[in-house]
């Protein structure tokens, strides 16, 4: 299973821990609520669920069958965006974002938010970027305060989606320094 379909599996079962309904009842009341439109659904589930911005976006996308239940569940399945991230001369750095994304995976929960070029990491805000930067290279963004910057964990200037980025070159890269960078963004995001 991907990274991404684990993340996703991973927060459907939250949601239904949490809402205390099956992820058939809340598609069932999804299609009872006659909404039609992503946005319109997302806010109901937010209102009458309590469901925060990113659960209530990936249940929606559930409900209107952009997230099969095989899609979610198989082990085989592909995401299409993270492919096309590391398609072609980038296709060297997958293994890295592998290796970095299953890493995180072991911190606990957290969403997934793709973008067009790199995945957005979120607990209650967003504790880290991560993408190809260029053919050779990932980046590690991260959202950390009062860490003193290195020669490898360097400071980005204020008003940034991040306040510190981490360049990524190999898979030995991905070391026990960078993760304890990244655990701390993610615990400092809960």
């Amino acid at each position: 299973m991907n990274v991404i379909d684990k993340a996703i599996q991973n927060q459907l079962k939250n949601i239904e821990t949490r809402s205390g309904k099956s992820l058939a009842e809340l598609k069932a009341l999804v299609q009872q609520s006659g909404l039609q439109k992503h946005g319109e659904i997302r806010d109901m589930l937010k209102r009458d669920l309590g469901l925060g911005h990113g659960d209530a976006n990936t249940l929606t996308h559930y409900a209107l069958d952009s997230i099969s239940p095989a899609a979610v569940e198989s082990p085989a399945a592909a995401d299409p965006l993270v492919d096309e991230f590391y398609a072609g001369p980038k296709a060297p750095l997958r293994p890295i974002h592998d290796k970095i994304m299953a890493a995180i995976h072991e911190f606990g929960p957290f969403e997934i938010a793709p973008k067009k070029t790199y995945l957005s990491l979120r607990r209650k805000k967003q504790f880290a970027m991560v993408g190809p930067a260029t053919n050779t290279r990932i980046e590690v963004g991260l959202n950390m305060k009062d860490v003193p910057a290195t020669d490898r964990l360097l400071l980005l200037p204020p008003g940034g989606m991040c306040q510190y980025k981490v360049k990524v070159t190999a898979i030995g890269e991905v070391d026990q320094e960078l993760i304890a960078w990244i655990r701390q963004a993610y615990d400092a995001a809960g």
